[in-house]
């Protein structure tokens, strides 16, 4: 089986789209900047109206599930892996 490939860009939509719907927002009112660090892993910051909120790697799998179930044809349980990569910053492993 071949492994799905989610680009940064597209791990940021998933982001916005998970806080504008826990927020009751629209997708486009929602800023979000993705983080690594070595001792805590993958998080991110999201920002509405002057307010920040710190997302954990756990919180951006469950953003990308509710994605992959409402934009792709692929299976939200499946695995989801976030990775570091040199070329494409932060991206995800769907198997």
């Amino acid at each position: 089986m071949e492994k799905l490939i989610i680009s940064e860009q597209d791990i940021i939509n998933a982001v916005c789209i998970y806080i504008s719907r826990k927020k009751q927002i629209q997708p486009e009112e929602v800023e979000v900047e993705l983080m690594y660090d070595d001792n805590y892993g993958f998080s991110a910051e999201a920002y509405t109206y002057e307010r920040k909120q710190v997302l954990i790697t756990a919180n951006l799998i469950e953003a990308l599930r509710l994605w992959l179930d409402e934009y792709t044809n692929k299976d939200p349980l499946a695995g989801i892996k976030l990775l570091l990569d040199d070329e494409m910053g932060i991206i995800a492993e769907v198997n």
